[in-house]
């Protein structure tokens, strides 16, 4: 190989290795408490608890050139319901609402991705819930993307939607209002 095709070799590896990933794969930093899962509920109408889970994972596909082929896959362990009130967190794991003891995983697995302006789609999906699994839409709004300070590569999103909790069999009684969950979703990825 002479100095000239060597040079241009070269350059054209260096300017590969310069060209970011197009689809990539990224876990969900849930170790660097980067993600979260929050509802609001009605309480009988004159207020409203907040929480969250603790204990969830899950990894996406993204890419940014092509938003419409990205998909995501999380589990939620919902024993880990936190609403800052240890009896009503025992109440919630009872078989009133989540049934822990019988329905120990919660899943959302993606089955599309719609664009609906710069950085915003909606996500639909399967949510398996108390064992019945029903379709849903995620409104998402991209926060960023690029290079973290450690050497790696990471994304963020926040999503939104609601759940009506009979279409999962959870059906105690606390007035209308509360029969809708309000639920936010941070997600922060870490580039495999």
């Amino acid at each position: 190989m002479n100095v000239k095709t060597g040079l241009k070799t070269l350059a054209l590896t260096s300017a590969l290795a310069a060209t970011p990933l197009m689809a990539a794969d990224y876990v969900i930093d849930t170790q660097g408490a980067h993600a979260f899962v929050q509802f609001k509920i009605s309480h009988l109408g004159y207020s409203y608890v907040l929480g969250r889970f603790n204990d969830f994972e899950g990894n996406f596909t993204w890419d940014k050139n092509n938003p419409e082929a990205s998909s995501i896959e999380v589990n939620i362990d919902p024993a880990s319901v936190d609403t800052n009130h240890a009896e009503r967190d025992q109440h919630i794991r009872s078989d009133d609402f989540l049934d822990v003891s019988n329905y120990a995983q919660a899943s959302f697995v993606s089955t599309g991705y719609e664009v609906t302006g710069e950085g915003e789609g909606v996500m639909t999906g399967d949510l398996t819930l108390m064992g019945e699994t029903r379709s849903i839409e995620i409104d998402v709004e991209k926060v960023g993307e690029g290079e973290d300070p450690w050497g790696g590569y990471r994304v963020g999103f926040t999503g939104t939607t609601e759940i009506h909790l009979p279409d999962y069999g959870i059906n105690f009684n606390l007035g209308p209002a509360a029969e809708t969950v309000e639920m936010e979703l941070v997600v922060e990825g870490v580039r495999q």
